[in-house]
């Protein structure tokens, strides 16, 4: 097999907060009429054949070779963690030059995915330190490194020895995660550990939408999967129409996003602008003079679709060198602009947007970003706002939390409760408390009673749907659930069936084989308690109307409610808001 008979096939990875296309990874295949057309058959053949180094070094060259250089993306290269290896003990500090070629000059687009870390102790004992120095060689060279996989023990210890700039979870993650709550808590706990190790995330095996916006809503920024885009030779510049709209489908509601800094549109800076083909250089410099606040001017097309971004910073260090003015005055206003800025929805939110402060690319802190409406210009906003409303928003939430359990607190749930009524949004408001608690507490103490209450808040946040539910800690053993799942029932009763179960571990086992404990009542008389149950108190809210009940009437009526299933010794008490007898709506006869 010769380097000319591969034929690399690249796939869209995708930004799923800018809405852009972020990278192409190369998958190469084989001579189209071969056995060896698909890659893992020809792999197989180079494995049989002790040529798989030499066969992943010309699938490497092939992808840099066939990868449009007008095109302003990252390009993904698949290498094995095994092969790397050998390459440093061939070329040592030499290894990055020899392994791009000529791509070596455009080393800030590329970015080696590894494979494959399990196999690495196969070439011996120094083999992964030799792995973590190939790595450093690479990344000093100025290339990025995402990881495949992060599942198994090598890559595990891979990811937070090399600290790689992306992971990759695959298709064992993602593959229907829009339904499986399983997967969702995997995901939930890999996004969470990335964080904290200062690693992005790319979603790959993405193939339908509710996928992408499971995705999207665990806060995971990029994406990859046949509902972005197949493999082709001819790379697809920009985003389908129909993936912009899965995309700017609405999100769950949360209270911290209705706020008044909630969307970016709250961020907005009105900014004269200019367009290709009409101004120039001197026309920047003027707007520049003439607005002395001005950070950037963006660059539109004839559609006022913005192409780029010229910086105030970049303009003014590019004018003042001598003779700039004089050779580049007339000259097109795209001379100096940035063609690939960061562009953003004014629907779209602060939190949806938080993590893109981790982002390896921080230019735009300084630069600034633009914003559309509808992929038209909209405005600029500065790094400095998005910093500033992003904090807040964490002040924000921070500040009106359970300390207990760090669930949102009694504000928060009035907000979610009127966001829900002001968009008309059919919901289930439960009210749920714990029974028999008080004497539980008073007999082992407050720290396993705060343990009682902290484990209440895990099986409630387990069951619930976190893309569309809300779940709220008013205090104490009180908790409150807005449910949008449709099957919010059957949640409901594995949320106090789990709890009835798990509880019981909390009890000295005396107590426990006695199935609860002796104990004063509120009169000082003792009695018997049984073990700690949990009671919901379920209140529909649907049909005309919605939009004028108050959020009070609401929480008031799903604690009448829970009364009657402490009177009645119930677990689950359900009734529709419309039938019961509610204080009158503002505005109603």
């Amino acid at each position: 097999m010769t380097r000319r008979l591969l034929r690399p096939h690249f796939q869209p990875v995708v930004d799923i907060v800018l809405r852009t296309v972020y990278g192409y990874e190369s998958l190469i295949r084989g001579p189209q009429a071969s056995p060896w057309h698909e890659p893992a058959a020809l792999f197989r053949e180079a494995h049989r054949l002790g040529v798989s180094e030499r066969l992943e070094l010309d699938c490497v060259q092939a992808g840099i070779a066939d990868f449009p250089l007008d095109v302003a993306s990252c390009l993904f290269l698949n290498l094995s963690a095994g092969a790397l290896v050998q390459y440093w003990r061939r070329w040592g500090q030499r290894m990055p030059g020899e392994l791009l070629g000529p791509a070596a000059a455009m080393t800030r687009t590329i970015v080696i995915e590894l494979s494959g870390c399990d196999a690495v102790n196969d070439l011996g004992a120094d083999a992964a330190a030799e792995l973590c120095d190939a790595i450093l060689a690479l990344r000093d060279f100025g290339v990025r490194v995402a990881l495949d996989g992060g599942l198994n023990p090598s890559a595990l210890q891979l990811w937070a020895d090399a600290q790689p700039d992306l992971i990759k979870l695959d298709r064992q993650v993602f593959a229907g995660i829009g339904t499986n709550e399983r997967r969702q808590k995997l995901a939930r706990g890999l996004v969470g550990m990335a964080r904290s190790l200062g690693t992005a995330v790319v979603a790959a095996g993405i193939e339908n939408t509710e996928d992408l916006e499971a995705a999207r809503d665990l806060g995971i920024r990029y994406a990859q999967g046949w509902l972005l885009g197949r493999p082709d030779p001819c790379p697809a510049r920009e985003l389908p129409s129909a993936l912009h709209a899965a995309l700017e489908r609405e999100r769950p509601i949360r209270a911290s996003e209705d706020s008044a800094y909630g969307t970016v549109a709250a961020l907005r800076l009105a900014a004269p602008t200019v367009s290709v083909g009409v101004h120039t250089n001197d026309d920047l410099h003027r707007l520049f003079v003439e607005h002395d606040n001005l950070h950037a001017v963006a660059v539109l097309d004839a559609q006022q679709r913005p192409v780029g971004i010229v910086p105030r910073r970049t303009f003014a260090e590019r004018y003042a060198l001598r003779y700039t003015r004089e050779l580049f005055g007339r000259n097109p206003c795209t001379s100096f602009m940035n063609d690939n800025p960061v562009t953003i929805d004014r629907a779209a939110s602060i939190a949806q947007l938080s993590h893109i402060l981790l982002s390896e690319d921080q230019s735009y802190l300084v630069d600034g970003f633009i914003i559309t409406d509808a992929g038209r210009y909209e405005g600029l906003g500065t790094g400095e706002a998005l910093v500033r409303a992003v904090t807040e928003m964490r002040i924000e939430a921070a500040r009106y939390a359970n300390p207990l359990t760090s669930l949102p607190g009694n504000i928060p749930i009035s907000q979610q409760l009127e966001a829900l009524l002001a968009r008309g949004k059919s919901f289930v408001a439960c009210y749920a408390d714990l029974d028999h608690f008080k004497p539980f507490n008073d007999v082992y103490g407050y720290w396993r009673g705060d343990a009682m209450i902290r484990l209440c808040a895990e099986i409630i946040q387990r069951h619930a749907d976190p893309r569309c539910d809300f779940v709220g800690h008013v205090g104490g053993d009180d908790f409150v659930v807005l449910f949008l799942s449709p099957d919010w029932e059957v949640r409901a009763h594995h949320i106090v069936a789990e709890f009835a179960d798990e509880a019981r571990a909390l009890y000295d086992e005396a107590d426990r084989a006695e199935g609860g404990l002796h104990a004063d009542d509120r009169h000082g008389v003792p009695r018997f308690f049984p073990c700690v149950t949990l009671g919901m108190g379920a209140v529909r809210v649907h049909g005309e109307g919605i939009g004028l009940l108050r959020a009070e009437d609401v929480a008031s009526a799903a604690a009448q409610v829970k009364r009657r299933v402490k009177r009645d010794g119930l677990s689950l008490v359900v009734q529709d808001y419309a039938a019961m007898a509610q204080p009158t709506v503002p505005g109603s006869p």
